[in-house]
């Protein structure tokens, strides 16, 4: 057993393997390797992982790896972020996961931190400009690619397909919130499989480690205590109607909600920053999803710029600057703060949590789900890029918001044919469609 972690914190069920020997502060190192080249998305950080913990370093088999990767896919939340984590966790217990967990996110939330600034400073010079209006449709043909990903892996069935085609709709047409949505497709996978039979293999319990209840309560009212303090604290000081108090009731709301990653929950941030709060508008948020697909770290940073533009506009008695640098932190804090506690808590027992068939199928329901939320989120985007004026059809509520097709915007009609050139046929990375879409972007701005 690891010296440095084999004391363990108490209350917390043993982990289910003997760590290999390796020293705290060498795995910080690793760690902070990992956050500084966690480039592409959760594949791809999850691919470097691996690569890093599995090939190089075999601190961790293939199979617990994978495991791990299973369980984390369970969680609301950045999954990548979450299986750094864990294997912080199962190393050095929870000093090891919150060493791997905050070094994961760290560098991508300076540099995102950093460019929100520039963006809110100069956002409107010409080259900034061009950069990202060529960023915008090359970010559009990402998610078209994510949406083909994710409809190939979770579609196995008609009726999954069916529950995907329900959520878009209930999106797109009927304006659901996005928490609903989700809810509601765990409730009819959940129920499909009881009608259907039997809901958990037997034995499952049996090779779960016992619980210690006053340890976890205790730890789990720590993390509560640390990831509500502060908006609490701002709320207090600065009064319950200003926007801190909303930034964090709001993401805190979204840190439970984030079932299947990133792309899924931003069509609920987009819905409620742009439309309910008017934080900023439907190219802004665009915009900031781009500074977050071409930085390291989690894509869910995006959240942060949103937070940082949030205060910086609606600042009160503080300076704009120092407003957005305190709606940013909050955003990031409320953000993942939660990520730590659903690991530290569940972790120990992922063997029960996955053996579970009525919690596979709320999830492989939820799954399904998050197809359609990504589609509707692939739509809402491709729709304000390349178009500039949109009409909305439909009674009260119930209606889409479509576009004049004589407001067609050519440039990013063509950026976006590139983007797909490249991502479809050319199998080429992130990074490279981004780099070309933004080269573009700023040439037809000087053109």
């Amino acid at each position: 057993m690891n010296p440095s972690g084999a004391a363990g914190e108490r209350g917390v069920p043993a982990p289910p393997f003997e760590p290999p020997a390796v020293s705290l502060a060498e795995a910080a190192r690793v760690w902070a390797r990992i956050g500084l080249l966690s480039f592409g998305g959760p594949a791809g950080q999850i691919a470097l992982m691996h690569r890093l913990l599995v090939e190089e370093k075999r601190w961790i088999d293939e199979q617990r790896f994978l495991h791990a990767l299973n369980f984390c896919m369970l969680l609301p939340g950045p999954e990548a972020q979450q299986l750094a984590t864990y294997v912080g966790w199962m190393l050095h217990r929870i000093r090891g996961g919150l060493i791997a967990g905050t070094l994961f996110v760290l560098p991508g939330s300076a540099v995102v931190m950093a460019l929100s600034f520039l963006y809110l400073t100069a956002g409107d010079l010409r080259l900034v400009q061009g950069l990202f209006e060529g960023l915008k449709p090359a970010v559009v043909v990402i998610v078209v690619q994510a949406l083909v990903r994710i409809a190939g892996r979770s579609l196995r069935t008609p009726v999954l397909a069916g529950l995907a085609a329900c959520a878009f709709l209930a999106m797109f047409v009927f304006r659901v919130p996005f928490p609903f949505v989700i809810a509601g497709a765990a409730l009819a996978g959940a129920l499909g499989l009881r009608f259907r039979g039997s809901r958990r293999t037997p034995a499952a319990a049996a090779r779960v480690p016992p619980a210690h209840g006053f340890g976890l309560v205790r730890l789990a009212a720590l993390f509560l205590t640390l990831w509500l303090a502060p908006t609490i604290l701002l709320a207090t000081a600065l009064g319950a109607d200003n926007v801190f108090a909303e930034i964090g009731a709001f993401f805190s709301k979204m840190a439970v909600v984030t079932f299947g990653g990133a792309y899924a929950v931003l069509a609920y941030v987009s819905q409620e920053a742009v439309a309910t709060y008017g934080w900023l508008t439907a190219g802004e948020m665009i915009d900031g999803l781009a500074m977050a697909e071409t930085t390291p770290g989690p894509l869910i940073l995006v959240t942060q710029f949103v937070g940082f533009a949030a205060a910086w506009r609606n600042p009160g008695s503080l300076p704009p600057g120092i407003a957005g640098l305190l709606g940013g932190l909050l955003t990031t804090w409320v953000t993942f703060v939660p990520c730590f506690l659903w690991i530290f808590i569940g972790a120990p027992y992922m063997e029960r949590l996955r053996q579970n068939k009525m919690l596979s199928a709320a999830l492989a329901a939820v799954t399904a789900a998050v197809v359609g939320v990504v589609l509707n989120l692939a739509v809402w985007f491709s729709l304000h890029v390349l178009f500039a004026e949109f009409g909305t059809y439909g009674w009260s509520h119930l209606g889409v918001d479509w576009p004049d097709l004589a407001s067609v915007r050519w440039t990013a009609v063509l950026i976006a044919l590139v983007s797909a050139l490249l991502v479809f046929r050319l199998r080429a990375s992130v990074l490279q469609t981004l780099a070309v879409a933004g080269a573009l972007g700023v040439l037809l701005q000087l053109i």
